[in-house]
């Protein structure tokens, strides 16, 4: 059959770079200021538009107060996912809950910040009823909690938003065993504590680095992603929806307890923690510094450099102007290929219903029945036809630096088996409409042919 195919060459995932990006960054070279600045702050505000209005060209000018100190750009999203845990105060000694189905940013940021990580399996050998999705656990995530228990970290996998009712219940049925820090040793601490106190619960934390855009309705309001956990984190990388080329953002959502009494925190104290925490514990950025007679400066802690610079900010500007169209460029393709896998008996996840919708980020297929090797010759296949495939995930106890932590995948029979059948197909906005239907050909040829692979 190879023979026979007129092979093309189509990529996972490209990033779509417009002429609009390309002007953007232009401007920004052209500026003079190319590291963190206005751009930059620019885009937090328009980011943070987003996620409460859905709206990706909100005019923020006209109000900017509202939408600043609400998003915080960053380097990447684990340094991102990072940030929110120290920004709470989880330390050496603390416990950090996460699925064992993701990918090792997930787990390695809290192990970044001294955390031991406590693995839980998925719900299901086959995801969750109404998405298919590998959510975790939740019952398995209120056993789990202890007195050294500091955050769960949730995973909106392939942009479809985890449901946070139930890992909220997880949380709250086990609130007696949280212990709240108590440290005002410095200003930092001192944040951490009142957070910690103000919450008076393990928190939840989202790595949402696949989900900007998506939604799902929460008390007959539509509520988007970077709204449902206390921190979200997100991957603004070269292959997601929505790149900065690297980057990443923070943003958090409190309950009123944390903005109350004595150990009330403002919005405006965590962005600038953030600001200090990214830029070496520098009390001035550079561009503050720049102004006329603002050269002195102090740095209050030794921390760390993982800031966005003004240059991936363009690029970002140029991709929130284009997003709601992406995404829906997604939506067509994902609808394209549900058909042919309903048509060939495939499992795979589902994206939208009447009450969510993902960010369409990847297109997971299940192949019933495939052992892994099978899986990864129908791999090897595709890539003959010129057709890019991926997995989406190992589960981290398949990973050599986790099975030196002593965790084994045999913990987790879900997880592996929602793993070794899977296949991610191309899904990005390149893609043209003759690319989907010669990916869908020729994935149906090869799977209709399975048990010539051996």
């Amino acid at each position: 059959m190879e023979d026979s195919v007129e092979k093309r060459r189509i990529l996972f995932s490209p990033p779509d770079i417009s002429e609009r990006e390309i002007a953007e960054v232009t401007d920004a070279l052209r500026s003079g200021w190319i590291t963190t600045g206005p751009r930059t702050k620019l885009l937090e505000r328009r980011l943070a538009a987003y996620i409460h209005t859905g709206d990706s060209i909100y005019p923020t000018d006209v109000d900017v107060e509202l939408w600043d100190h609400k998003v915080v750009c960053l380097n990447s999203a684990t340094a991102a996912e990072e940030l929110n845990l120290r920004i709470f105060g989880v330390k050496p000694g603390d416990e950090v809950i996460v699925p064992a189905y993701t990918y090792t940013a997930s787990a390695a940021a809290a192990m970044h910040v001294g955390a031991k990580v406590i693995f839980v399996d998925t719900v299901s050998s086959e995801g969750t009823e109404d998405t298919h999705t590998p959510e975790m656990d939740y019952n398995a995530v209120a056993r789990a909690i202890n007195t050294k228990t500091k955050a769960v970290i949730a995973v909106d996998l392939a942009g479809v938003i985890c449901d946070y009712k139930k890992l909220k219940e997880a949380v709250e049925s086990r609130r007696d065993c949280f212990v709240p820090l108590c440290d005002h040793s410095d200003g930092l601490q001192d944040l951490s504590s009142r957070l910690q106190r103000g919450l008076h619960r393990v928190a939840i934390f989202a790595d949402s680095a696949h989900a900007l855009g998506a939604w799902r309705m929460e008390d007959d309001r539509k509520l988007y992603a970077g709204q449902f956990a206390d921190f979200t984190s997100f991957s603004f990388h070269a292959v997601k929806n929505f790149t900065t080329a690297e980057g990443g953002a923070s943003t958090w959502k409190l309950p009123l307890s944390c903005y109350e009494g004595m150990n009330a925190v403002s919005d405006k104290e965590i962005y600038h923690y953030y600001q200090l925490l990214s830029l070496h514990g520098q009390n001035k950025d550079a561009f503050t510094k720049t102004q006329a007679g603002s050269w002195e400066y102090d740095i209050v802690g030794p921390w760390y450099k993982c800031n966005m610079t003004d240059v991936m900010a363009a690029v970002g500007l140029g991709q929130l102007d284009r997003y709601i169209k992406l995404l829906e460029i997604r939506k067509q393709i994902i609808e394209k290929y549900d058909k042919a896998m309903e048509i060939l008996g495939i499992k795979h996840l589902i994206h939208s219903s009447s009450g969510w919708e993902s960010s369409k980020h990847l297109y997971i297929a299940r192949i019933p029945g495939i052992t892994c090797e099978q899986r990864s010759e129908i791999i090897k296949r595709l890539a003959d036809r010129g057709i890019a495939c991926n997995v989406h995930y190992k589960p981290l106890p398949l990973m050599t630096a986790y099975q030196k932590l002593g965790w084994e995948i045999q913990e987790f029979p879900h997880a592996y088996e929602y793993y070794k059948n899977l296949i991610s197909l191309p899904l990005h906005t390149l893609l043209s409409d003759s690319d989907v239907d010669y990916i869908i050909e020729q994935f149906g040829d090869i799977v209709r042919n399975i048990n010539k692979v051996k």
